[in-house]
């Protein structure tokens, strides 16, 4: 997990209890599983003993961070920073304890409170007199924004940033005896601006300790999938998908993320590594990191109901264990299948008549016959051999669904209309 760490941080860490922040950016209610990285870290911080600060940015949210970015985000308004600050803090408590009276629990902290009254002139008069432009035009994330393949410059405000994310590690420093920030690498410019204030105003010594930016092994971008980003909020992204995303990962990948997204020890995980290797289609790493990851968010029942699931929708499962699903993850399991749907749920139709001109999943009772002949069409995951099949009430899951099945991956889903 380690990319870039200042010297003397080691010895530093070695010798006392240590504080340590990690800046978490507000621009939603949820954290997304490309905030991980930084809250593992701060989780391994606290397992050794140390005190972890989760930083919400709610000055800096505001402003916009140019490092990695091509162009300026929208700024949010107090309200929604505060919403989204409430919603952060229930989920990094997953990860951190923020509640007990051990020496180095967990705080959360917002840069808005000690930025909100500080006027314009009193910050460049006092933080902006210590830095020079040469300084920090020399950073990375400034010469590629005013470069010239960027096409939208870049504006005073977000050149700025680095000095109000320099002034909250003096503040830290100050307020709470905080020594080292850490972050992505993209981050390390401004975390270093950090160090330099502390060293110039405070006269204090300070570190600076960031992680790989994570990626994955067809250089497509962590994280996303073709719906957008995967959350960790189940109302986003249910847990069923959020576990098969971990479960889908590649091999190259998965020996890579069980070493930042678990806690599992080395020796254990180099066990793992050679018994995946040695049997590649068990997928042994990707259903341990899927356990792991997908408890720690969601919970072990949650991980047993997206496993139930999976063992379903891909194994040999009858009608009854359908019906053994709960609603919500059977929804969630055949989100983005076609859907159709009928006016009751006693129709007592012929299959041809049903799924043709009662709900139109077939277009034509040809098409339909000709794929029943060749064994194509099941019903509930149960094959259907006989063209004069009567659809019942006893056909509907919970009552609700038929799940029709065309070949081996093609699904729809009937429901009834309410």
């Amino acid at each position: 997990m380690l990319h870039d760490i200042m010297p003397g941080t080691e010895e530093m860490l070695e010798k006392e209890m240590a504080t340590a922040y990690v800046g978490i950016d507000p621009t939603a209610d949820s954290l997304h599983i490309g905030h991980l990285v930084g809250i593992m870290m701060l989780k391994h911080f606290q397992v050794a003993g140390h005190k972890p600060l989760a930083l919400v940015g709610g000055a800096t949210g505001m402003i916009g961070d140019p490092s990695g970015k091509s162009q300026e985000r929208n700024l949010l308004d107090e309200k929604t920073l505060r919403k989204n600050q409430d919603g952060l803090k229930n989920q990094i408590a997953l990860f951190l304890d923020f509640d007990s009276d051990a020496p180095n629990a967990a705080e959360m902290v917002n840069n808005y409170d000690w930025m909100k009254d500080y006027s314009f002139l009193d910050f460049i008069r006092d933080i902006g007199k210590h830095i020079t432009v040469n300084y920090m035009m020399a950073k990375d994330s400034v010469k590629k924004r005013l470069s010239a393949e960027s096409k939208s410059g870049m504006s005073f405000t977000e050149f700025t940033y680095q000095l109000v994310q320099g002034y909250d590690f003096l503040h830290l420093f100050r307020e709470k005896n905080c020594k080292l920030q850490m972050g992505g690498s993209d981050q390390w410019g401004n975390i270093v601006t950090g160090t330099e204030l502390i060293r110039r105003i405070a006269g204090g010594e300070a570190y600076a300790l960031t992680c790989p930016l994570i990626t994955k092994a067809d250089g497509g971008k962590f994280g996303k999938t073709e719906e957008g980003n995967v959350w960790l909020d189940p109302k986003r992204t249910s847990p069923y998908k959020f576990y098969q995303f971990w479960l889908n990962v590649s091999d190259e990948d998965a020996e890579k993320y069980i070493k930042i997204f678990t806690l599992l020890g080395k020796e254990n995980i180099e066990i793992l590594v050679k018994e995946h290797n040695d049997a590649p289609h068990m997928r042994i790493l990707q259903k341990k990191l899927a356990l792991e990851v997908t408890t720690m968010v969601h919970g072990e029942d949650e991980y047993l109901s997206a496993v139930e699931a999976s063992e379903i929708l891909f194994g040999n499962a009858a009608t009854e264990s359908l019906n053994k699903i709960r609603e919500d993850v059977f929804l969630s399991v055949f989100e983005g299948v076609p859907q159709f749907e009928t006016k009751n749920n006693h129709p007592d139709s012929g299959i041809l008549d049903f799924l043709v001109e009662e709900t139109g999943v077939f277009s034509s009772k040809g098409e339909l016959r000709r794929l029943i002949s060749g064994g194509g069409l099941s019903i509930n995951k149960e094959k259907i051999s006989d063209e004069n099949l009567i659809v019942t009430k006893d056909h509907f899951i919970n009552g609700k669904y038929i799940l029709v099945q065309k070949g081996k991956k093609n699904y729809f889903l009937i429901s009834v209309k309410q």
